[in-house]
């Protein structure tokens, strides 16, 4: 399975980044474009360790099964998924182009990966391999929602 940890894969999914512009639509979900991206930063900056969040109590119960089905094999993260409070983002005024470039650098620093004691706000203690899993895999769901 692919993982974020893998330069070929990251690579992959900066070619699929940079096929996003302003005009991108969403195929599914809420979220626009500037959202999307936006989202998708502060995700990577709480599993990179730059950003914490509290965990939710329905992680506490439901969160290592949720894990365990997300990435139990190759097929994307379902549609519609639940976002966690923290990760919803209600303003629209996020310039695209400095949002691409500020993901971009956050996927290259999945090279150099140090927080090992990631703590996921709804799923809890991940290892590295989940986490390199489930980063490449939310990252995958954003690009396919938004057709990149």
């Amino acid at each position: 399975m692919k993982t974020i940890f893998d330069q070929t894969t990251r690579d992959e999914l900066i070619n699929r980044i940079n096929t996003l512009d302003e005009n991108s639509r969403a195929q599914w979900g809420k979220m626009n474009i500037n959202q999307m991206l936006k989202h998708c930063t502060l995700y990577d900056e709480a599993t990179l360790g730059k950003r914490k969040f509290k965990r939710v109590f329905i992680g506490l119960l439901f969160g290592k099964m949720a894990l365990k089905e997300m990435i139990k094999d190759e097929n994307p993260i379902r549609r519609n998924m639940p976002t966690l409070a923290e990760l919803r983002v209600t303003e629209s005024d996020i310039d695209v182009a400095a949002e691409k470039a500020k993901w971009i650098e956050l996927i290259n620093e999945y090279a150099h990966f140090t927080n090992h004691n990631y703590v996921h706000a709804f799923i809890g203690k991940m290892t590295d391999e989940q986490t390199g899993l489930l980063a490449y895999k939310h990252i995958d769901h954003h690009l396919r929602q938004f057709g990149g």
